[in-house]
């Protein structure tokens, strides 16, 4: 008999476009519109809008040094895992430091800090360049920093792989978690891509909405109309704990993580498989490790990212692992945009909270799906479904392809 390999979900930590808390992330994504705007510091470029977190006033909830020292990636990162440290009911002076893990993900360095130093140096003003720009801007600071802001000395790591960068994270704080090497583990993503220079790079590759006169209905996943992508920013930390850890101090557990499956795509920098052949190994080397089978999936919170190429490989191996029928669909990346680096550790949580409300949020902005690669696509109003089970998928740049399994504790 195959072991099983569940940890438990003992805490969130959110901040998305619709706000810093797991419930007002929920009820964004019950009301199914998107949350995508014109953003003045966007001003000039090809596209002005995109999904910004609001009220998060850093100098308020890290202290003024604290908050001048760090990039916005890292402000979002250390609030979401003080509040999923909080949710879990746990606090660093509770645990054994070196039996904690942090680790996140995290699909860039800061654009928002080289935008700024690069600036000066162009300016030819070397000696203007802050001596922070470095340490502020590596991506493993962005787990440093939360390692050190609560005390954490066990594994500490970023990790990258583009846009499933959160879920690659998550699955391995999992195995962390379940191979004895650590009692707790924070893990997630945390990602803000609006600098500037990422929204260039990304309307250069054409892979952004063009959709100025309706940035809310800008984007569009699994319609036929979809153009591209809407950049967001978010993080999400997730507390991981063996079930027997969570037990012994009588902590609620909101659902348990059970299937991490990642493959890799060998065929295109940037383009998916056409068709979803990673996507659908993936999938299946996540069910594979929960010890389930595709019958046993109630719910799949999709990819979803509204570029033509990218729904149409995720559809296709949907319908191939489910038999031509899959189970009820979600994307979140609808109402939230994408946080790239951040946007699969948002989806593992909202796929948690819709294991929790046995409610499945809807899909905005979906009137017609591709003929030949129509999913059962939740849409308009919320939809309430006996769940046991839900799956998340993440793909991204490189061919990375990450599933993760949760259920119902």
């Amino acid at each position: 008999m195959p072991r099983i390999r569940e940890a438990a979900v003992t805490g969130l930590g959110m901040l998305t476009p619709a706000g810093t808390r797991p419930e007002d992330t929920w009820a964004a994504l019950c009301r199914g519109r998107g949350l995508a705007r014109h953003l003045p510091h966007l001003a000039g470029l090809p596209v002005e809008f995109g999904c910004a977190v609001p009220a998060l006033d850093a100098h308020a909830e890290l202290g003024r040094p604290l908050a001048r020292r760090l990039d916005r990636f890292t402000h979002l990162a250390i609030a979401a895992a003080r509040r999923a440290v909080g949710d879990a009911g746990l606090a660093p002076g509770s645990w054994n430091p070196d039996r904690v893990a942090v680790v996140l993900g995290v699909g860039s360095n800061s654009l928002t800090t080289y935008d700024r130093e690069f600036g000066l140096l162009a300016q030819d003003r070397p000696t203007f360049v802050s001596p922070m720009a470095l340490p502020r801007s590596l991506p493993n600071m962005v787990a440093a920093e939360v390692a050190i802001d609560l005390g954490v000395r066990g594994p500490v790591f970023s990790v990258s792989s583009a846009c499933a960068s959160g879920a690659t994270a998550l699955g391995i704080a999992r195995d962390l978690v379940t191979s004895g090497t650590c009692d707790i583990a924070l893990a997630g993503g945390s990602e803000s891509a609006l600098s500037r220079m990422a929204a260039t790079c990304f309307a250069q590759m054409q892979a952004l909405s063009r959709r100025a006169g309706d940035p809310a209905g800008a984007c569009r996943p699994f319609d036929t109309r979809r153009d591209g992508l809407v950049l967001a920013e978010a993080a999400a930390v997730l507390v991981l704990e063996r079930p027997d850890h969570a037990a012994r101090r009588s902590a609620p557990v909101r659902a348990l993580f059970r299937g991490f499956g990642s493959t890799a795509d060998a065929h295109h920098p940037v383009a998916p498989h056409p068709e979803g052949s990673g996507a659908r190994r993936a999938v299946l080397a996540a069910l594979t490790d929960a010890v389930l089978t595709p019958s046993d999936i109630d719910h799949v919170n999709a990819h979803g990212t509204a570029t033509p190429a990218g729904d149409a490989a995720e559809a296709q191996a949907l319908l191939q692992v489910f038999d031509g029928d899959p189970p009820p669909v979600t994307a979140s990346k609808s109402v939230l945009g994408h946080s790239m680096g951040a946007a699969a550790a948002v989806e593992a949580a909202v796929t948690v909270l819709t294991l929790e409300h046995q409610l499945i949020p809807p899909t905005a902005n979906l009137i017609g799906q591709d003929p030949g690669r129509e999913l059962d696509v939740v849409h308009t109003v919320p939809r309430p479904h006996p769940m046991a089970t839900g799956l998340s998928s993440s793909f991204g740049f490189g061919g990375h392809n990450v599933v993760l399994v949760f259920t119902t504790p």
